[in-house]
């Protein structure tokens, strides 16, 4: 059985793009929205490890596989970081970049025009 989803504006094209992040009250939970990569992705604002409201906390990259003291720093602004214990996601999937069977819980993105909407 397929699950009828109703869409609900969050933002423009425009505002999405220039902020990078919008965080939406959407049938009474907050859904942060990002623009990634030229897409939009939206994810519930829960961290599933304290319930953290994890789509509020930084937008950046990570520390990539190197040598032992080596740092190599890539993925910029395709992470949010928990603001409360610092667990990293990224933003293109929602899984945990420690733990790939952790994950944020993700929603459809809709752009018709200059409108974005989130199906829930």
């Amino acid at each position: 059985m397929s699950k009828v989803r109703t869409r609900f504006p969050v933002a423009t094209l425009g505002q999405l793009q220039e902020k990078g992040r919008i965080i939406a009250e959407v049938k009474g939970m907050q859904i942060g929205v990002f623009w990634v990569n030229g897409q939009a992705y939206a994810w519930r604002n829960v961290c599933p490890h304290a319930a953290a409201p994890v789509c509020e906390g930084p937008v950046c990259g990570t520390r990539l596989p190197s040598l032992v003291y080596e740092y190599k720093y890539g993925r910029d602004r395709e992470i949010v970081r928990c603001p409360w214990h610092g667990w990293e996601f990224d933003l293109t999937d929602g899984k945990h970049l420690a733990d790939p069977g952790v994950g944020l819980r993700g929603y459809p993105v809709e752009i018709e025009g200059e409108q974005v909407y989130v199906l829930v």
